[in-house]
């Protein structure tokens, strides 16, 4: 059975940093797409970040870009996000999803949740202002 778990969330200050991690279990890391989504009550799930585990391509959000970062441990079975500069419009459940389609891929225009087969429970984190 295949886990993603999310850790690393919190409350900070605007301008500072958090890294999230999200671990997955049960199934082979290599050649997958992994990818972070956040979500806000009232508004659509949004992709803001992935990362494909064959090449390390990554993409980015225009609204992260800069100042967000992710990375991949494939050793470790685990994604990670570093996020900097954070501000209060940051504040969302952040959530991991393991799927296939990334930015190896051609013409990838950003995740969307339903090319994402596993997801995981989600994690808060709140930009205070």
């Amino acid at each position: 059975e295949v886990h993603l778990v999310e850790s690393g969330g919190g409350l900070v200050q605007a301008g500072g940093s958090l890294r999230l991690s999200c671990v997955v279990s049960g199934l082979s890391f290599d050649d997958h797409a992994i990818a972070w989504f956040r979500q806000v009550p009232g508004k659509e799930r949004e992709g803001i970040s992935s990362i494909s585990t064959s090449d390390m391509s990554t993409y980015y959000e225009d609204s992260v870009k800069g100042r967000f970062t992710i990375s991949s441990d494939n050793a470790k079975n685990t994604v990670y996000l570093q996020m900097n500069s954070l501000k209060p419009e940051d504040t969302a459940v952040y959530v991991c999803a393991l799927g296939v389609v990334g930015p190896a891929d051609g013409y990838y225009e950003g995740p969307r949740p339903y090319e994402y087969d596993y997801w995981g429970q989600g994690i808060q984190v709140t930009v205070s202002s």
